[in-house]
């Protein structure tokens, strides 16, 4: 892959020491996310649908632009201001996968994107949310794209495909003349809790048929609806894109232990990291400069959980790859490491592998890349929570 990016840093974490720099902080190793992204939108291009990365795993502009050259048709994102750095960066469209119900929080978003002729979409599945996606188009003198948010299993957000609320949801929404229903989305994010391949599959299979079950419901509106399904885990579960129009995983580009107790990946696909320094240790415990604020207490997406600890360690400046500890706690600041026979110095580096990363990127203002700060990858949406 010719990138600026990847010429940073061509040399995975496993072949080099991490540079010295003041721990903790989030390393990336580019190439690990290298192949990664080529995984993803090999997949795509196989099943010839459309790949729209979710970019709230890694907030990055440099890294959606990656993903861009690739092949991924745009992006993703969840909060109208995580939006706007990847709207203001070029990226060609963008689909909001966050219901708004207060038109005000779509001002600015609707004013850059037209700015920079970026074509949006966003997601309802309340006719309050249609209202206010309606409000925000009048008072933009604009014509909104919107897509129906379908559950297929999750409980969280969504209509159920087998519901007269979508039916009345649909027909209301495509009668609103500031409104064009232009798809459906699902997001299967109870995979996350699969407990085995073939349970994860079948979560796959399903949303696949229930997105094409709510499909055929509305046949008679008369519209080309598109159909978008996310989730990294049943992306790469699923064995029949049929039907499907467009992919939307985000955790991809970097991995984590979730994705690994899942199964569809390993720990030498883990992209991200934190480095770490033992600063204390007693009879049971190293105790690392790596608390709550560096790694999360996330135990997995959607509360799934599944995992013991709050990371795996391995020793940053070592080639002994046989040496695998656990974070058993964390307070704000400190971490604590069982020392399970080993004897490590204080000032030793480890390095943690992520529970979670995406709350985990979210903690740092910056990817650390390479020895020089100016090769570091800025969060461009860190925080950017409304």
């Amino acid at each position: 892959m010719s990138t600026a990016i990847l010429k940073r840093c061509p040399v995975p974490i496993d072949q080099r020491k991490p540079p010295h720099r003041p721990t903790p902080f989030a390393y990336l190793d580019t190439a690990r996310l290298g192949r990664n992204l080529e995984r993803m939108q090999t997949i795509a291009d196989r099943h010839g649908v459309a790949l729209r990365p979710h970019i709230k795993t890694h907030k990055s502009v440099e890294i959606a632009r990656l993903q861009l050259s690739l092949g991924a048709i745009g992006v993703t994102a969840s909060k109208p201001s995580e939006a706007l750095p990847f709207i203001r960066a070029g990226a060609p469209s963008l689909l909001l996968a966050f219901p708004v119900v207060e038109p005000e929080r779509l001002r600015d978003l609707l004013t850059v994107a037209a700015e920079h002729e970026v074509a949006l979409t966003f997601v309802l599945d309340s006719r309050a949310g249609a209202d206010a996606l309606a409000e925000a188009a009048r008072r933009a003198s604009q014509l909104l794209k919107v897509h129906i948010k379908i559950d297929v299993g999750l409980g969280r957000v969504g209509v159920s495909p087998t519901s007269e609320a979508l039916t009345s949801l649909a027909e209301a929404v495509a009668r609103n003349p500031r409104l064009r229903l232009s798809g459906l989305i699902s997001h299967a994010g109870h995979g996350y809790g699969a407990t085995g391949a073939s349970m994860l599959t079948e979560i796959a299979r399903q949303e696949r048929v229930l997105m094409l079950e709510a499909q055929e419901r509305l046949a008679s509106l008369g519209l080309p609806l598109r159909l978008t399904v996310g989730s990294t885990p049943t992306v790469l579960a699923t064995e029949d894109f049929s039907g499907i129009d467009e992919i939307r995983p985000g955790n991809y580009a970097l991995f984590d232990l979730t994705a690994e107790r899942l199964g569809v990946a390993t720990e030498d696909e883990i992209a991200l990291c934190v480095i770490a320094t033992v600063v204390s240790q007693n009879d049971q415990h190293y105790i690392i400069d790596a608390g709550s604020k560096a790694l999360t207490s996330d135990l997995g997406p959607h509360s799934s959980g599944g995992l013991a600890g709050y990371g795996r360690v391995l020793i940053a400046d070592d080639q002994d790859t046989g040496t695998r500890l656990s974070v058993s706690r964390l307070s704000e600041e400190h971490g604590f490491v069982p020392r399970e026979n080993t004897d490590f110095p204080i000032g030793t580096r480890l390095l943690v592998l992520p529970n979670h990363s995406c709350p985990v990127v979210n903690l740092y203002d910056r990817l650390v890349v390479g020895d020089k700060p100016a090769t570091d990858l800025v969060i461009s949406a860190r925080g950017a929570l409304s």
